[in-house]
């Protein structure tokens, strides 16, 4: 059996460590966000050589909105983690000799990491709305019948959902045990 003083020392070290990860991610995310910004601009041709292929400014518009409520989320989801991270360090810092641990509330830890977790989610899901724009942009519109378009769509959709599934299944896991 684990002294309780040990279980602290793992938990919050791997409190810590998931916070860490979840702020990475949310910052590769956020460049995602400026480099799908980048690569469209309104006006622009689509490759597909038919006019009526060419996305309008409505596209260009959605693309900004859907990538401005991205990085609202990945930052949101940034904040909290940090937050809570802040909070562990300075929980730590009471007693030099025990860095790894921190007596805090566990509820709070857990809905903190959640908020966070669902923020990330939903910037993914934004992210993922903007990527679309940004192939309907570059590729030419899925209402048109661009296959390029409309493969690039489909593998997006797919593997991104997939990889969500996945997160949300382990997170709602995490959260319950």
């Amino acid at each position: 059996m684990t002294s309780p003083a040990a279980s602290s020392v793992a938990t919050t070290s791997v409190h810590v460590s998931a916070l860490d990860g979840l702020v990475n991610v949310n910052s590769l995310f956020t460049i995602a966000v400026f480099v799908g910004l980048s690569l469209a601009t309104p006006g622009q041709h689509s490759l597909e050589q038919r006019s009526n292929c060419d996305a309008s400014d409505d596209v260009a518009k959605k693309l900004l909105v859907f990538e401005v409520v991205s990085f609202s989320f990945f930052l949101f989801s940034s904040l909290v983690a940090q937050g809570l991270k802040l909070a562990l360090n300075l929980l730590n810092s009471k007693d030099v000799d025990e860095i790894f641990r921190a007596h805090i509330n566990i509820k709070v830890l857990r809905w903190g990491m959640m908020a966070s977790a669902v923020g990330s989610v939903m910037g993914c899901l934004f992210l993922m709305l903007s990527m679309v724009n940004v192939i309907q942009i570059r590729l030419g519109l899925l209402s048109c019948g661009s296959e390029s378009a409309v493969q690039a769509v489909a593998t997006l959709v797919t593997l991104v959902s997939s990889a969500l599934l996945v997160y949300i299944s382990t997170a709602f896991y995490a959260f319950w045990h």
